[in-house]
């Protein structure tokens, strides 16, 4: 169970609920997505950040996935 409340999608902003419902239908989790929503301003940094940081580099982005992967499942944290 989460420690931050996840917002359902009438709670979030335009531009969150068209982020999770493109998530979705990716097919991938939007429990993070739900949990920064609480911060608009923190939401959009996340993704001036975390989207060239995921994608760009040496180290191909599916390493880096997997990688964050087993850390969080080292960490008793089920993303």
């Amino acid at each position: 169970m989460p420690r931050i409340r996840l917002m359902e999608d009438a709670e979030l902003s335009p531009a969150a609920r068209e982020r999770v419902q493109a998530a979705e239908a990716a097919g991938t989790g939007t429990s993070v997505l739900r949990a920064l929503a609480h911060l608009p301003e923190m939401f959009d940094r996340y993704f001036e950040f975390y989207y060239p940081a995921h994608q760009g580099g040496c180290v191909e982005a599916d390493l880096k996935e997997l990688v964050r992967l087993k850390i969080a499942r080292l960490n008793d944290c089920f993303t």
